[in-house]
């Protein structure tokens, strides 16, 4: 069976069908809470943000651009960003508010304090790994790596995103991923003596397991 389309669950949604709204927020809430995680950390109330962001579409839906509109995957792209857009946004406002700062600024020293780090990921598969790792990054390179890796959005995507430029993103990118690499390479050389099936992709600096980044 066909799934609906961004598009469709919209308009749905503007007539009152609320089945319509819980299937946007299954599609997309995983992603976000990703995000809006790698922005205002483990610690903080990321997840509150990405409820305010799923109100922001509840009170007043975008309509997509008409060259989107027949085309699930550019459909889904559009909405998508959009969401992304928000939920920055609305991250940007948590972290402008000084006591939520000294919030997170506490958790990430209580985090470092009990050990984190690869000790933390021993016997995790590669995904979970990865996701860990991008949390002791600084935060410019922990976006847009969870957005690129997680959320697997093209570098144009990510700079429309973040409000960064291309160059800045793929900068970011480059050095986030040689960070990762010297972390992850233990966990990654024991993952490709087993496993042939592994693929490189030029600039990241470090082979990736096929399919546990997708």
């Amino acid at each position: 069976m066909t799934q609906p389309s961004e598009a469709a669950l919209l308009d749905r949604f503007r007539t009152g069908d609320m089945d319509a709204f819980a299937d946007l927020v299954q599609r997309h809430q995983a992603p976000l809470l990703r995000h809006a995680r790698s922005l205002l950390g483990a610690g903080s109330a990321y997840e509150d943000t990405v409820q305010e962001a799923f109100l922001k579409l509840a009170q007043s839906p975008p309509f997509l651009p008409e060259e989107a509109l027949g085309d699930p995957r550019l459909e889904y792209v559009q909405l998508s960003s959009w969401l992304h857009k928000v939920t920055r946004n609305l991250c940007m406002d948590v972290m402008r508010s000084e006591t939520r700062r000294k919030k997170r600024e506490q958790d990430v020293a209580a985090h470092e304090a009990t050990g984190g780090g690869m000790s933390v990921v021993e016997g995790a598969d590669t995904r979970a790994a990865v996701e860990v790792t991008i949390g002791n990054l600084p935060r410019d390179q922990r976006e847009v790596l969870v957005l690129r890796l997680l959320g697997e959005k093209s570098y144009r995507e990510i700079a429309e995103i973040t409000g960064k430029k291309i160059g800045t993103v793929g900068w970011l990118v480059s050095v986030g991923l040689k960070a990762l690499s010297q972390e992850l390479e233990p966990l990654l050389s024991g993952a490709n003596k087993k496993r042939p099936d592994v693929v490189t992709e030029p600039g990241l600096g470090f082979g990736m397991v096929q399919g546990e980044l997708s």
